[in-house]
């Protein structure tokens, strides 16, 4: 057992660095497979890992192995280790499962690249930090697998780097998110000092046992690796480099919102819930910047063209959830929707990828439609995937997971009525937004013509995404609606179980709601983008529009804020003394180098004349003493 949750990371990475050394001499064909063939063997061993920790359960709430010992000066001791339980199980599944599918989609959409070798390392590294973020045992080494799904999506989204822009949305990805880092590991210092180890297991226990609640250790700390969670899972106010992060080819945007990147701060927030337990204010914190991040995500998405951008501000709204859950305390509930979202959205983003690639690279969905009758393949598994990010009632899995949310959102202790109606509003924009997609994209005239049709390689992950959409919620009734929850009954052997306040079960009520909104935002969304399109014109080239196109202008405040004061300060500080000194002592050593080099010109005088008056010297030096 511990032997093969070893395997599940090591692969990819030992792939990683078969690519990387050898993959100058490996055919495309061969470089895919292993890449793709890693992720796959990974995933085998992570359902097989799966099984029998399930079968353990409730006698054996984790396994624990330790490969060997990382560190170990004075007092800081910190282990190549790995800690497998139910919440770290969930990740994985996740990151193999639907990773493996990416890597195989990859194979096809990225067939005629000329970076195909160098796309699937650096896919393979990415996917092997994560596993080792969310297995880790101690919070330094999971610190590593944070800072390698930092590197790796700096190296994807810019990877097509010939063309300026991606490049500049690689560095706007990487710098926004060291910000958040930078807070993260003044966080984890705290906590080593306070307790002398980077166990998380210990530093939880020793923080409920040492830390009053709302201590302010415990508030500084938790804000702390809020800051971080805010920057990898992009929200507010650190949201603003996802949308840019599309600069990367299709198969990258689906790895980074689906399995990896952009879901590390969940996991975070989850994996050290006892500090935020401890620190009320932090997490009250938390679920207002869910609450605000879906609200205006979800405003920015309705007004973009571009098909990727929607995907990402839907993203930076469907992680909003996932925050606001856990800031009430719904652990359970917020881990749920990831993996629920891990699906649909993962589906969405590859689909999306099929249309941008078969119409040469057009990302404005103004510029499509049409596509249902000449992709139907695509059209359908698009359509599902909208129709559970849009939480369909009953018939899709998004509806379970997002239920539960704006459920706990209103009845749980720390939840209300405020954070449950932001929720509701959230989910209205959702319908609205993904079936303005749908009927503006594949509906109505075509505008840009197919070129060719995608292989199976593409088709055949979406099938699968597409079913698992439908089908993954139902391991997780409401309980209004039944009794069977296999995915609480295995997260809260982890996580804590939500305090509930005393009020009636009106739980079917909410459901009913929930379904009512997400229907009148699908039906409004035929009505003005289908069928009556001229009722929406004049919002179209409103001001308004423009604003939410500009996903709020955050990109500009921060532009006058920060951009441009640092920019005229380096201008200034361009000709400082110290970049004088720099300067006089290169221009020094370059006429040191052009002096001495008389004496290797290939010049017999020279050299001899050179022998000379070093002898002179020499002498000179003798017969003064």
């Amino acid at each position: 057992m511990t032997n093969l949750i070893v395997l599940i990371p090591a692969l990819p990475l030992l792939s990683f660095l078969i690519l990387v050394l050898f993959g100058g001499k490996l055919s495309r064909k061969v470089a895919g497979w292993i890449g793709a063939g890693s992720i796959g063997v990974a995933a085998l061993l992570t359902i097989i890992v799966g099984i029998s920790f399930i079968k353990s359960l409730p006698e054996t709430k984790s396994y624990s192995v330790v490969i060997w010992q990382w560190l170990h000066v004075g007092n800081l001791t910190a282990n190549i280790a790995f800690r497998l339980d139910s919440l770290s199980l969930v990740f994985i599944f996740v990151i193999t499962f639907v990773g493996f599918l990416i890597h195989i989609y990859s194979i096809g959409f990225m067939a005629n690249d000329e970076g195909f070798t160098r796309f699937f390392a650096y896919m393979n590294l990415f996917v092997s930090s994560m596993l080792i973020l969310v297995l880790a045992d101690n919070i330094l080494l999971m610190y590593l697998g944070w800072e390698g799904v930092g590197l790796c999506s700096y190296l994807l989204i810019g990877f097509l780097y010939k063309e300026p822009a991606n490049g500049a949305a690689a560095r706007k990805a990487f710098i926004i998110t060291r910000i958040g880092d930078t807070a993260m590991i003044i966080g984890i210092f705290i906590l080593f000092l306070s307790f002398g180890t980077f166990n998380i297991q210990d530093i939880m226990h020793l923080a409920s046992a040492k830390w009053a609640i709302g201590s302010s250790l415990a508030v500084i700390t938790a804000a702390l690796l809020l800051g971080g969670a805010l920057g990898k899972s992009a929200q507010l106010p650190l949201q603003t480099w996802l949308p840019d992060a599309m600069a990367g080819p299709s198969p990258v945007s689906a790895l980074i919102h689906a399995a990896t990147m952009v879901t590390a701060g969940v996991y975070l927030i989850a994996r050290t819930n006892v500090l935020f337990s401890l620190a009320p204010i932090v997490q009250t914190i938390i679920a207002i910047i869910g609450a605000l991040t879906l609200l205006i995500a979800g405003f920015s998405a309705l007004a973009q063209h571009d098909l990727k951008r929607i995907l990402a501000y839907s993203t930076i709204s469907q992680i909003g959830y996932m925050f606001l859950a856990l800031g009430v305390g719904a652990y359970s509930a917020a881990i749920f929707h990831f993996m629920i979202h891990a699906f649909f959205k993962a589906l969405l983003f590859l689909a999306a990828g099929v249309v941008i690639l078969v119409l040469n690279e057009e990302h404005d969905i103004f510029k499509m439609g049409g596509l249902r009758k000449r992709m139907p393949v695509v059209f359908w598994t698009f359509l599902i995937g909208s129709a559970s990010l849009s939480a369909l009632p009953l018939i899709t899995a998004d509806f379970y997971s997002k239920d539960a949310i704006l459920w706990f959102a209103f009845s749980s202790n720390s939840g209300g009525m405020v954070l449950w109606f932001a929720g509701i509003i959230g989910a209205f924009l959702t319908a609205l937004y993904s079936f303005r997609m749908i009927f503006i994209t594949f509906f109505g005239e075509a505008k840009t013509e197919p070129t060719f049709n995608a292989g199976k390689l593409m088709t055949v992950p979406l099938i699968i995404l597409a079913t698992l959409s439908v089908i993954g919620g139902f391991i997780e009734l409401p309980t209004s609606m039944g009794n069977f929850h296999l995915f609480s009954n295995l997260v809260n052997n982890t996580l804590p179980n939500i305090a509930i306040k005393n009020v009636e079960q009106l739980e079917w009520l909410f459901q009913l709601i929930s379904a009512l909104i997400a229907s009148i935002g699908i039906y409004l969304a035929y009505r003005f983008y289908f069928k009556k399109p001229a009722y929406i014109e004049a919002f179209n080239h409103s001001r308004l529009n423009h604003f939410f196109e500009k996903g709020f202008g955050f990109d500009k405040v921060y532009d006058v804020l920060f951009v441009k004061p640092i920019v005229w300060l380096a201008e200034i500080d361009k000709k400082d003394i110290f970049d004088q000194l720099n300067i006089s002592i290169s221009r020094l050593a370059i006429w040191g180098n052009h002096f001495l080099s008389i004496a290797q010109n290939g010049k017999l005088r020279w050299y001899l004349l050179s022998f000379a008056i070093g002898i002179a010297f020499i002498l000179t030096l003798m017969l003064t003493k």
